[in-house]
């Protein structure tokens, strides 16, 4: 009996560490490729509890929703010349996402107009720069 008792609390150890080394491998991995940082919520545990899990949700929803915008529009990757990528990163990714919710805030006139406070290109041009500096 006194055996079975210790190897079911042993059981229970070894699980809660299997499940704790889950977490902490997934928040270090979050920290060393995403650049998210401890939270610092000096009010109380929940807020740093709720802040984490709600971070890694947007970062998916942004992701998802890029992977989905960028099958269905064109896009190009942004390049500096001293850092060149083959692959989009998460600024590029939220970039789109911006971009493509801003459309429908951010509208311009049609062309048919007579008058043109601000042109097209220059608006376009504005509008590159402004989704990747928000």
């Amino acid at each position: 009996m006194k055996a079975q008792l210790v190897e079911t609390i042993n059981l229970a150890i070894l699980e809660w560490f299997v499940r704790r080394w889950q977490m902490e491998v997934t928040f270090e991995k979050v920290r060393a490729h995403l650049g998210m940082e401890t939270q610092l919520c000096l009010w109380s545990d929940l807020a740093i509890a709720r802040t984490t899990p709600a971070l890694l949700g947007l970062f998916s929803l942004v992701t998802i929703l890029a992977h989905h915008l960028q099958t269905h529009f064109s896009w190009q990757v942004r390049q500096t010349i001293w850092y060149s990528k083959s692959l989009p990163t998460f600024s590029d990714a939220l970039a789109l996402v911006r971009r493509f919710l801003w459309a429908s805030t951010f509208s311009m006139s049609p062309e048919t107009t007579d008058t043109v406070k601000v042109p097209r290109a220059l608006f376009e041009r504005l509008r590159d720069i402004a989704v990747y500096a928000a």
